[in-house]
Formats: structure tokens, C-alpha cells, sequence
């Protein structure tokens, strides 16, 4: 028999759209980048965003680069 937290969560299958599209991560795409950090400007994790271990890396990577270029700010004070 299925209890009510049961039914509350789904669980959908994460997949790393990296892989599925053969998209390339570069720190110059900042709309992309945007997606993978908070409002408080923190890199989400990859159990929250589906992403392989392996394009995790490489947008980290790509996410303080554009930061040391200041094209995303580091905290939500550095505007």
C-alpha cells in the first residue's frame, strides 16, 4: 500500500543534458552558466541538477572562470 509521502515524491530519471545534447560548456555562455548557480551565486550540486560527474568538473571550472572575469558576479553584494 502506497503512503502519502510515497505519492508526494516522484522520482524522475536525471540526465546530463551535456551528454544527451552534445552541448559544449564555455564560460563566455553566461545564460548557461546562470542556470547552475543560486541566487546566492552558489554552483548548484549535481544531485540537484542531474548533470555527470565528468561536465560537473567542467562547469565548475567554467562557473569561476567567468566569475575571475567578472561576467557573474561572486555574491549577491558584487553587483
Amino acid at each position: 500500500m502506497e503512503s502519502p509521502r510515497d505519492k508526494r515524491y516522484m522520482n524522475r530519471k536525471k540526465y546530463c543534458r551535456f551528454c544527451k545534447n552534445k552541448e559544449d560548456i564555455e564560460y563566455k555562455n553566461v545564460d548557461l552558466l546562470a542556470r547552475y548557480i543560486t541566487e546566492r551565486r552558489k554552483i548548484v550540486p549535481r544531485r540537484v541538477t542531474g548533470v555527470c560527474a565528468k561536465h560537473q568538473r567542467i562547469l565548475a571550472t567554467a562557473i569561476k572562470r567567468a566569475r575571475v572575469l567578472a561576467l557573474i558576479p561572486f555574491t549577491v553584494l558584487h553587483k
